[in-house]
């Protein structure tokens, strides 16, 4: 007869099957079981139709009886309207569907490093799944008001007309806004990739993308050695619209647990035009009024959820911080457009960038006279906010001044002298790609410039005297704490041997 053997931390005794079921037998109790089981009446372009599930909630997890996945979207008299999150080849009108009694969540923790997953978890670079991690709801709510608190650290991006004009604190939420292909992404990339060795994780969220953007970013994280310190959570533009509809959410869930351990974090939505445009989609397919401009009108309640996790935390709840970076895209400059007045509305200021400006070529884009941070001042360091007080306003007055050029009007020399000093100044604030700068240069060039030791200097002869500002900033020895003095000293000794116009020392 066949046995079992019982388990070590027991004493070693032999049972039979029979004596086994004897002893389930001897405590049952009948009761009515009551499991609802409901069918599928229609499917197509992403979701499902479901009727018989009177229990179902918003946001519930259905297991259907095909293997696929939805999550309950819409609560009609007597039918669910569910997004697929999975779908199978099978799945046809007349399936069954379970609610699973679950809500969507998400793997989290430090296994998800250097990783690029799907919003549900699933991994997407050909590696096995991440292991020994702690799942998270997607749909968990923002942090209560007494568990903030305010922003008060500075998170450089490495981008100069950024960290000097338009500072970004950690916790803040900062739009990023623009045409087409003017380089939104290009500058959080950057900012990412600043973060090296800073100690800030990072999550970069893909929305609707196509693959080949989503690739090149992924490759450009991993040769700039910034993959090591972010997530990348991708919904391609061919996935079913409810995880492109997740993957925001899903990679806020992710930020989130980091920040709870007290974990400085920076997130990056690009972009959030497309998700809106997804929520448009699958509100419409499920019968959803919609309103202006066809949106539901609950669209505004959507992001402002998302952005609203982003934040400080106080001490007492860990001191960790989530800061945002959403990106939007925008037709023809239309800024009064209804999505991007949301986020505008919603954010703690915008990063606009020019099409005209891309045109021209002067890069970053970065669009000064609309762009504007409403918190990130407060955390900006004082050595830098002295200096740059003074440069912001001889830049506005420079690029107001321009203008008179172009008509050949002549001039007062005191006006030629301030348009050749803002020519300089503009030169200054050109950055290429991929090249992000500390902010222990961008102090460098500040003093340069607010001392007049620029004055009388060419634009060609100013990338010269970057390099060797750059090389003064890190050899130096000398930290933002240090005087101003100190620091005047070293920009003076960088520039003593500049030579000609030609860019030559002497």
């Amino acid at each position: 007869m066949a046995t079992e053997t019982m388990p070590a931390s027991s004493s070693p005794v032999l049972t039979s099957p029979l004596a086994d079921l004897e002893a389930r037998l001897t405590g049952y109790q009948p009761a009515t079981r009551v499991k609802e089981r409901g069918m599928v009446v229609a499917v197509g372009d992403g979701v499902a139709w479901i009727r018989c599930l009177p229990s179902a909630a918003l946001d519930d997890v259905i297991a259907l009886e095909d293997g696929s996945r939805a999550l309950v979207f819409h609560l009609g008299k007597e039918l669910v309207g569910a997004i697929l999150l999975k779908q199978t080849d099978r799945l046809t009108a007349g399936t069954g569907a379970l609610l699973s009694g679950a809500r969507p969540t998400v793997p989290v923790g430090d296994p998800l490093l250097g990783r690029v997953v799907d919003p549900l978890g699933h991994p997407l670079d050909g590696l096995p799944a991440p292991v020994n991690c702690t799942r998270r709801e997607i749909f968990g709510p923002s942090p209560s008001i007494l568990a903030r608190t305010f922003v008060n650290a500075p998170l450089y991006s490495g981008t100069t007309m950024i960290d000097t004009m338009i500072p970004i604190g950690k916790g803040q939420r900062q739009l990023i806004i623009g045409g087409s292909s003017t380089g939104k992404s290009s500058l959080a990339l950057d900012a990412i990739i600043s973060q090296h060795g800073s100690g800030v994780h990072c999550i970069y969220v893909l929305i609707g993308q196509k693959r080949s953007k989503a690739v090149n970013i992924v490759e450009t994280l991993r040769t700039t050695g910034a993959l090591a310190h972010t997530s990348v959570v991708v919904a391609e533009a061919f996935e079913l619209p409810g995880l492109k509809y997740l993957a925001p959410f899903a990679g806020c869930a992710i930020a989130e647990e980091w920040m709870k351990q007290g974990k400085d974090t920076l997130i990056v939505y690009d972009d959030l035009s497309l998700h809106a445009q997804t929520y448009r989609e699958i509100s419409l397919l499920l019968r959803r009024p919609p309103g202006r401009e066809a949106y539901p009108g609950d669209i505004f309640y959507l992001h402002a959820r998302l952005l609203e996790r982003s934040t400080v935390l106080d001490a007492s709840h860990g001191g960790g911080s989530m800061t945002a970076l959403p990106i939007i895209e925008i037709q023809q400059g239309e800024l009064a457009a209804y999505i991007p007045t949301n986020l505008i509305s919603i954010t703690d200021g915008q990063i606009y960038l020019d099409q005209e400006l891309f045109a021209a070529g002067f890069l970053p884009a970065i669009d000064i006279t609309r762009s504007v941070s409403r918190i990130g001042g407060k955390a900006q360091h004082q050595r830098v906010k002295e200096d740059v007080g003074r440069m912001k306003l001889d830049y506005l007055q420079f690029l107001e001044l321009e203008v008179f050029t172009r008509f050949g009007a002549r001039l007062e020399a005191s006006v030629e002298a301030r348009i050749r000093r803002g020519k300089v100044l503009r030169e200054l604030l050109r950055q290429e790609r991929r090249a992000p700068l500390p902010v222990e240069y961008q102090l460098t060039w500040l003093i340069a410039f607010n001392e007049g030791l620029l004055d009388g200097k060419t634009p060609e002869e100013i990338p010269y005297l970057m390099k060797r500002l750059r090389a003064a900033a890190k050899e130096g020895g000398c930290a933002l704490e240090s005087s101003r003095e100190r620091w005047r000293e070293l920009v003076m000794e960088a520039l003593a041997d500049h030579g000609g116009a030609d860019g030559r020392a002497a």
